[in-house]
């Protein structure tokens, strides 16, 4: 069994930078990690190669330091990887970003199980999955929690509906997007870190696209456009209290009693 798992880097802290023309925001400008969503969905990947056999691939969209996901993912016993990457997919929305994973993945290769993590912590969305199956014209579930068997022309798997759990019967070639409970993501090996380190991976631009036109990408392709954007600001306030026991405590009541946490 062939399974590709979709991998993305977001920013490791609400630390970051936005553009103040495209709304859009700056990756490169702060510390980066792999979604954590992922790494549940590439862990579920390689233990289904442990136990049936086959390849885990993992692509991935962003800037060229995105590559280093890959690594990790190799390091974490990967096969091959892939970015998707070119100054012409920038500031994509949803839609925009689901059909250029679309694209890439038509030019990695054919799979018969597509993983991804239920969201991204930077989006949020949990939508890039679904329509990434709806632009490959393949099957998906969502919210996948179990993997209960896998067969050779499908796989069945549990999805968690909120207020009950529906086992699903679905045929390959198809995606599942997977919760974070569903495993506990192993670590990735030191020396397998160091046998792979120079890995090549394939990088694919609009060059390499079936469709190389350049209005289907980025901001060009996307429908919903960001107005404002802004990270969080921080309001805290760091203040050294001194004096006996009851002029602090008296002080700390004060304090707490002007913004109205106790009375």
């Amino acid at each position: 069994m062939k399974i590709l798992v979709c991998i993305k880097q977001v920013p490791e802290s609400n630390k970051v930078q936005v553009d103040e023309v495209t709304g859009v925001l700056k990756r490169n400008s702060s510390e980066s990690k792999m979604n954590p969503y992922d790494l549940y969905a590439l862990e579920t990947a390689l233990r289904l190669k442990e136990k049936y056999g086959g390849s885990v691939d993992v692509i991935t969209m962003g800037p060229p330091q995105a590559k280093s996901i890959l690594y990790e993912a190799f390091a974490m016993s990967a096969d091959e990887g892939a970015i998707i990457t070119d100054r012409k997919f920038g500031g994509a929305d949803v839609l925009a970003t689901s059909y250029t994973l679309s694209q890439g993945i038509k030019s990695f290769g054919d799979f018969d199980l597509i993983i991804c993590g239920l969201q991204t912590t930077d989006g949020d969305t949990a939508q890039v999955g679904p329509e990434v199956s709806e632009m490959l014209k393949i099957p998906c579930v969502c919210n996948v929690n179990k993997i209960i068997d896998v067969k050779d022309k499908s796989i069945i798997v549990d999805m968690d509906m909120s207020d009950d759990i529906e086992r699903i019967e679905i045929n390959y070639p198809c995606l599942i997007t997977v919760q974070k409970d569903i495993v506990e993501p192993r670590l990735p090996s030191y020396l397998r870190k160091k046998a792979t380190e120079h890995k090549q991976v394939k990088v694919f631009t609009l060059n390499d696209m079936v469709d190389k036109d350049e209005h289907h990408y980025g901001l060009n392709a996307s429908p919903t456009k960001v107005q404002k954007i802004s990270p969080p600001s921080s309001d805290k306030v760091q203040e050294k209290i001194s004096g006996n026991i009851e002029e602090i405590t008296d002080t700390i009541y004060q304090k707490l009693k002007a913004k109205k946490i106790v009375f």
